[in-house]
């Protein structure tokens, strides 16, 4: 019986073996291994919830070892692995056997009555001893359904010491799923949209409550169907952070692949539910505007996953974007770019995913006004060229759709004028087409294209080469801005079910990209 628990670090993490020594000499428990104050303290809770569980406590000297010996150990996860390790030894020497000749993995925490409690991070635990080759694990009943997500593992929810010792010995108890089981079942609180799956439509989700707002709304579908990232800019009042917030309703729900990454982040901060142990609804994170550069990018001594791992595979949503650090905005362009995020801390370094979808709602200045019809405009122009100079160009061109969201659209542009953008029902429609032909054609979103498969997807004929030239030279376009306009072109052409892209599709892509369609005219 070899028993492994699991010190978190970063996305990673790593294994630790818990052994444990009984010798002769004065009763004392000596735990060694580079453990921190909780690991240390569990000492004491553990020899506790031995007792009041009703096993006797070794009367030799316990030596515990937690290897490798150069690896901080850190939480309250090791209290139960400990326990199990002494109560295992002392078993042996007195020349009890029949356990589990398997490798183990063990997580919990244990209250002074012989309870097990919850941990954080059972589901990176248990992937990674997957990976290992650990096959077998017991951890805190809350956490099972978390741990039984990992396909092959035979996982024991115990909810005490006494039924967590008994487990060592009796295979019977384990439950898992099977290891070629296929896609994990969808949530029932999901529906179906031309075989793709999305969240069900809970109040305040229907974009049919947006009167007028089609080019946002448009530009909300082609961002869901490609993964792009967008940008609306308007007025307070004028209805985009209103548009933004339904958009996890015609986000489609993750795929297995995907919702692995994202569940194991989740685990590592502790934000799991024991309703939904595979996170299958893309995150939609909104991070208040005095949020740190370590809050958005992670940090700390444990290197905890930010709001940009956290978004991984979702969506990032920066409401009033310019209101947030200079610093904290200009951090993004490096993980939109690579979709991973390294962090270092006293030696250790670790690597998050942070593959996310960014949208952004911005006002045109401080009283946001400007270029307003119908009120002025009190900031000056240094005022004005302040506020925008947060966006860096860069930034900005890591943008791939730009709207500017009029104040009176509602006058200007009635829904029953655009067919097919009314009912979230009925953007689902286009965006369920788009998805299934990206998935088929290449395996991922358009957004994610590498410049390869630009060239081999995003074929253009003379007419719609002849627009984007046009276009670059007018508005300046950079080498990623065009590729971003193809990317989107793409998109739009996927949503029409067209398989090659038309002038139309190339010009609508132009229309969203160029920055004079983003700013008043007047800016």
């Amino acid at each position: 019986m070899q028993i492994y628990s699991f010190s978190p670090f970063g996305y990673e993490g790593a294994l630790v073996t818990v052994e444990v020594d009984l010798r002769r000499g004065i009763p004392a428990t000596d735990i060694v291994g580079l453990a921190d104050g909780a690991v240390k303290e569990s000492r004491e809770r553990m020899q506790a919830a031995i007792r009041n569980a009703g096993f006797e406590y070794p009367g030799e000297r316990v030596l515990i070892s937690l290897s490798p010996a150069d690896l901080k150990k850190e939480g309250a996860g090791f209290d139960l692995p400990v326990a199990l390790g002494v109560l295992g030894a002392k078993a042996i020497d007195e020349g009890a056997s029949g356990f589990i000749d398997e490798p183990l993995l063990v997580m919990g925490e244990l209250e002074l009555s012989g309870r097990v409690r919850a941990v954080k991070g059972v589901h990176a635990a248990v992937s990674t001893a997957a990976a290992s080759g650990i096959m077998r694990c017991i951890v805190p009943v809350q956490n099972a359904d978390e741990a039984r997500e990992i396909p092959g593992v035979q996982v024991y929810g115990a909810d005490s010491l006494e039924n967590a010792f008994r487990a060592l010995s009796d295979s019977s108890f384990y439950v898992g799923r099977a290891a070629t089981g296929g896609e994990a079942e969808v949530p029932a609180d999901c529906t179906e949209t031309e075989g793709i799956y999305f969240p069900e439509i809970a109040a305040g989700y229907e974009f049919a409550e947006l009167k007028g707002q089609y080019r946002l709304v448009r530009a909300l579908q082609i961002a869901a169907a490609g993964g792009h990232n967008l940008i609306a800019l308007g007025a307070p009042g004028c209805g985009k952070t209103m548009a933004i917030q339904k958009f996890p309703a015609i986000n489609p729900v993750l795929t297995t692949d995907e919702a692995q990454s994202v569940t194991r982040i989740w685990s590592l901060a502790g934000l799991i539910k024991p309703s939904e142990p595979l996170i299958r609804i893309p995150p939609f994170r909104i991070p208040h505007q005095t949020a740190s550069i370590e809050g958005i990018c992670g940090g700390g001594p444990n290197c905890r996953p930010g709001e940009i791992s956290l978004a991984h595979n979702g969506v990032l949503f920066l409401d009033e974007a310019a209101e947030f650090r200079s610093s904290v905005l200009q951090m993004l362009r490096v993980p939109l770019e690579n979709g991973t995020i390294s962090l270092s801390r006293a030696g250790r370094t670790t690597v998050y995913p942070a593959r996310f979808q960014l949208l952004m709602a911005v006002n045109p200045c401080p009283c946001g006004n400007y270029g307003s019809k119908s009120k002025i405009c009190l900031c000056s122009l240094k005022s004005i060229d302040q506020y925008w100079k947060k966006f860096s160009a860069p930034l900005l061109d890591r943008v791939d759709l730009r709207v500017f969201v009029e104040n009176n659209a509602e006058e200007t542009c009635e829904p029953e004028d655009r067919p097919g953008l009314t009912t979230t029902e009925e953007i689902r429609t286009g965006v369920a087409r788009a998805i299934k032909a990206q998935r088929k054609r290449q395996g991922q979103k358009n957004a994610l294209l590498s410049p390869q498969e630009i060239l081999d997807h995003c074929q253009l004929d003379s007419e719609g080469r002849k627009l984007l030239d046009t276009a670059t030279l007018r508005y300046g376009f950079s080498p990623r801005a065009i590729a971003s306009c193809l990317k989107v072109a793409r998109t739009i052409a996927d949503l029409a079910g067209e398989r090659n892209i038309n002038p139309e599709h190339m010009s609508e892509a132009i229309d969203f990209h160029k920055l004079c369609s983003t700013l008043p005219p007047e800016l």
